[in-house]
């Protein structure tokens, strides 16, 4: 089933109008768990609460309020942050175009996909390609979900995608942290660093052979629970050893086919005494 629309706008490219639909380009997979109680094992409701008032408020009784001063705040509703919006909301506006490679993935947020609204395929198609050849991505400033971002608009997968980006005031200063200025590194140690690294080198990033082993252990866990099993949680036995000399460290490396450290095992028992029993049964024959 193809996503859902979550918005629509419009790509201004010079004088040329685009009309767009805006769709979700991923999805966390993370586990979620609701909050129980642990008494009775019901899910507990959250409630937002007054201490001045002493009471529960619903939301039809709440409104926006922005700290000016310690426990001082100016109330805005819906439709005075709307009018602010205006026309603007629905313009994507292309302000200039920079090779890709020179914009730091540090500004990146989100990612959307961009398909073209009704009437707005052969302009769409257009701009893609162009793009492409160019080799360029497109920088604008988008106001999606009341909130205005900076937004980036690249040619992928025979399409068109939108980033939302941090504005460089919402960026910290790299220049606060200390990055080991002091050290000294060898000649010899940069050159085993770089065989290392050519050791360790792909052509291209397959993302597919990445995946959420610990998403899958705790699904696996949850399963084990849901089916009435007793479960076991082994803890993994760490063996790396601890590397003093770094030199060492990379000689050691080097050559070496790098393995998957043991992850926590969950280990099922069944409740099910007869299903025990023939599975010892069947480890005998």
């Amino acid at each position: 089933m193809p996503p859902h629309s979550i918005g629509s706008g419009t790509i201004s490219f010079g004088l040329v109008s685009i009309p767009v639909k805006l769709y979700p380009a991923a999805s966390s997979q993370s586990v979620a768990f609701n909050m129980l109680h642990a008494k009775c094992g019901n899910r507990i409701r959250q409630q937002r609460f007054c201490p001045v008032c002493n009471e529960v408020v619903e939301r039809d009784g709440l409104v926006r309020g922005y700290e000016f001063a310690k426990d001082q705040y100016v109330t805005v509703n819906d439709d005075e942050l709307k009018a602010l919006e205006g026309e603007a909301s629905k313009a994507i506006e292309i302000s200039e175009f920079v090779p890709l490679s020179k914009v730091d993935p540090i500004y990146f947020e989100k990612s959307y996909y961009l398909g073209p609204d009704k009437g707005g395929e052969k302009a769409y198609r257009l701009l893609a390609d162009a793009m492409t050849q160019a080799d360029k991505v497109a920088l604008a400033k988008f106001v999606l979900r009341g909130k205005e971002n900076l937004v980036l608009v690249r040619a992928a997968q025979k399409g068109l995608m939108l980033h939302t980006m941090y504005f460089a005031d919402e960026v910290r200063n790299f220049d606060e942290i200390s990055k080991g200025e002091s050290a000294k590194i060898t000649g010899a140690e940069t050159n085993l660093a770089l065989r290392l690294i050519d050791e360790l080198s792909n052509e291209q990033f397959n993302p597919e052979q990445y995946e959420d082993e610990y998403r899958q252990r705790v699904l696996e866990l949850v399963n084990t629970k849901a089916e009435g099993k007793e479960i076991t949680i082994v803890e993994p036995q760490v063996q790396r050893a601890q590397v003093i000399d770094l030199m060492d460290a990379l000689k050691e490396s080097l050559g070496k086919k790098f393995t998957k450290e043991k992850k926590p095992a969950v280990r099922a028992k069944s409740t099910e005494p007869e299903k025990v029993k023939k599975r010892a049964q069947s480890a005998k024959k």
